[in-house]
């Protein structure tokens, strides 16, 4: 619980400050100081009477009662102090920047679990251990440097690394980028990235609160919690970028099936950042360019007019917006011919907007008013400019900070003169401007903000399914991969079209079964895993005497006890799975089938419970989504369709969270059917679901 006391106190203790400010409980109290906090001050400190012209107090027991405290001592006095302070002292917020603690051992962590509980017992916020800290408008209680200017206009940024709190703001200062309040969790004993983006969520008040959020996300223990809180902020206007760091912890781990495979943890984390609306970034530059952006009013649309005196870097980012599915439209009707009268012979307005390295001000100031009023196939303005340093360039900037008051459409400096013209650039941010300083970085940002989906509905109408039928077959189930009567059943009971399909041991009940169906039929074997693998699955057999042969051939497979026949039936492969993920729940994949699962793995990833609207996201932002459309004259498939088994395979999953893995891989689809060839399902009762 974020206490009043953490983020508005009226009166801190730095409980281990110092004189000398190279310490942490000398630089932390330093920076209150420098920061001018308004309320009252203490120190503790056994060995002084007086640090940095604060009275000092030899003894947490001899405090007045004081708000918060900032503990930097050695972890094992910790507990004792903590005690004190809050059963005597009336202390309701502790933010602890000492380590030796869960990091370290399991002494730690029972040190930790200890403070937690007396905390908790006062009903009382902690922040760490093992953290730089927290920084807000009221006071900068940190020992680290940089230290903002904080704006309640700028980012609130929470961070689990502190180091890379640091690094963010490091990156981010020099383009302008404004900070409001800064939280580093560091271990994040009692709360951590999500119940300091809950508390965002619950005060947040439109017109006063800071409508971007950063995150850098090391662990994520409580995704309902940061899920519900993020898209609830998103829909009240807010954007959110985090990074999550550790992307490949997971992937290599072995699974017994194309979804275990498919779906690590990172693919669990993706699909909770899209249902969110968070967009997700790979690096500290990336997440600057994206914050700036958020910033800056918003595109309404997908095409920039590209403005430079410099060809290379307008080339470069016409590839980088070109490559993430944005547009450079080609400019060319009267007014560009008139746009070109006013430039200098060889200047080019066909988009990016040439006006050389001889262009002014002046006529800077013309293209992006012809670029805004004129040219309605334009969205956005990216301007680049940059300087050789013969010569001031100041008014180039008072150009573009004016026109940027006024455009209806969003102007977005790149300049990458960041040491030839730094003193114009820090200038031009001076006027609370926010700048870009690679063309690259901020066309793929823009790009990947253009391509993010608003926040989905956590609680989706579901389609209707057999519930009563579903839980009588998985409650007769045992731990493991499940019979194919049994799949069949399951199938059936969440109107999941299957392939008919029919299990015998027997090789004269083989032949009956595909006369049956109508030759030609498929043969497959019962009892392995990965039954291509080894050779257990055979195609068009045509006669009596071929289902005769592959019969033979199939039960002297090793660990075959039957064999499944189906008819064939023809169309585009396609492929949906889903897999359990610890604390997030059910992922649904869906994706191109067959083999083309495992060479292309073109897959997109849900978590559930998910909507139509999801569904339809899924399939249309696969890159193969043209395939499935027809192509070259080959039929494609019936989307609502494949959109209907997505949501009927997400309502199963919800009935049955017993399912931790599943993959119906193949579906046939054309243009009239999509239908389960094959199927697998595993059972694990003892999941925590």
């Amino acid at each position: 619980m974020v206490t009043q006391a953490l983020i508005d106190p009226k009166s801190i203790v730095v409980v281990g400050g110092s004189n000398d400010i190279s310490k942490p409980g000398g630089k932390v109290l330093k920076n209150i100081i420098d920061g001018g906090f308004k309320g009252e001050l203490f120190v503790t400190n056994p060995k002084e009477s007086e640090v940095q012209g604060i009275p000092c107090f030899n003894d947490a027991a001899e405090l007045p009662e004081t708000d918060l405290a900032i503990i930097v001592i050695a972890a094992r006095f910790i507990p004792e102090t903590v005690e004190v302070l809050a059963k005597k002292k009336n202390t309701r917020a502790f933010i602890i920047l000492s380590a030796g603690f869960s990091e370290e051992n399991e002494e730690g962590k029972l040190l930790e679990k200890q403070i937690v509980e007396i905390i908790d017992s006062v009903g009382g916020s902690l922040i760490g251990p093992n953290c730089i800290g927290v920084m807000t408008p009221e006071y900068h209680g940190v020992f680290t440097m940089p230290i903002p200017k904080l704006d309640m206009n700028g980012c609130d940024f929470i961070s689990g690394s502190g180091a890379t709190a640091c690094f963010i703001m490091e990156a981010g200062l020099p383009m302008g980028l404004p900070f409001a309040r800064v939280f580093s969790v560091g271990n994040s004993a009692q709360m951590g990235v999500e119940e300091i983006l809950q508390y965002m969520d619950e005060t947040y008040e439109e017109g006063r609160s800071p409508k971007v959020k950063l995150l850098y996300i090391e662990h994520i223990d409580k995704p309902a919690l940061l899920l519900k809180h993020a898209s609830s902020l998103i829909r009240k206007g807010c954007r959110i970028a985090a990074i999550k760091a550790g992307s490949s912890e997971a992937g290599s781990r072995a699974a017994s099936s194309h979804t275990g495979a498919l779906a690590s943890s990172d693919v669990a984390v993706n699909a909770l950042f899209r249902k969110a609306g968070i967009v997700r970034c790979y690096g500290r530059e990336e997440l600057i360019a994206v914050a700036t952006i958020f910033l800056y009013p918003e595109l309404k649309g997908d095409r920039l007019a590209i403005i430079t005196h410099a060809g290379g870097p307008a080339v470069m980012l016409t590839d980088a917006l070109s490559h993430n599915g944005m547009k450079v439209p080609r400019i060319d009707n009267d007014h560009s011919e008139e746009l070109l009268e006013e430039l200098h012979p060889g200047s080019s307005v066909s988009n990016p907007i040439d006006y050389l390295a001889t262009g002014t001000a002046e006529q800077l100031s013309t293209i992006i008013d012809y670029c805004e009023q004129k040219f309605d196939e334009i969205d956005g303005l990216a301007v680049i400019f940059g300087t050789t340093g013969l010569f001031p360039i100041d008014d180039v900037y008072d150009i573009i900070d004016e026109k940027m008051k006024t455009s209806s459409k969003p102007i977005y400096p790149i300049l990458p003169s960041t040491y030839t013209a730094s003193d114009e650039i820090k200038r031009f941010i001076d006027k609370g401007r926010v700048i870009f300083s690679d063309e690259v970085v901020f066309g793929r940002a823009i790009a990947k903000i253009n391509k993010s989906d608003p926040p989905a509905s956590q609680n989706p109408e579901l389609p209707e399914v057999d519930t009563v039928g579903i839980r009588r077959i998985i409650d007769s189930c045992g731990n493991g991969y499940i019979e194919p009567v049994k799949i069949q059943a399951l199938l059936d009971a969440a109107g999941i079209s299957r392939i008919p399909e029919t299990v015998v041991s027997k090789i004269n009940d083989a032949v009956d079964t595909a006369e049956k169906f109508g030759f030609p039929v498929v043969m497959k074997a019962v009892g392995p895993v990965h039954k291509s693998d080894v050779g257990g699955v055979m195609l068009n057999i045509e006669d009596s005497s071929g289902v005769r042969n592959a019969f033979r051939k199939i039960m002297d497979i090793p660990e075959t006890h039957s064999v499944l026949i189906q008819p064939m039936v023809s169309g585009i492969e396609l492929f949906a799975g889903s897999k359990f993920e610890d604390k997030f729940g059910h992922i649904l994949l869906c994706g191109l089938g067959g083999i083309f699962i495992e060479v292309l793995k073109d897959i997109k990833a849900g978590l559930c419970p998910i909507s139509e609207q999801e569904a339809v996201r899924m399939i249309t932002h696969l890159k193969g989504y043209k395939i499935l459309q027809g192509i070259r004259g080959q039929q494609g498939i019936d989307e609502n369709k494949f959109v209907k088994i997505i949501t009927r395979l997400s309502a199963l999953l919800i009935t049955a969270p017993e399912i931790c893995e599943m993959d119906l891989n193949p579906l046939i689809g054309n243009e009239n059917m999509i239908m389960v060839v094959d199927a697998r399902v595993n059972i694990n009762k003892s999941n925590d679901n």
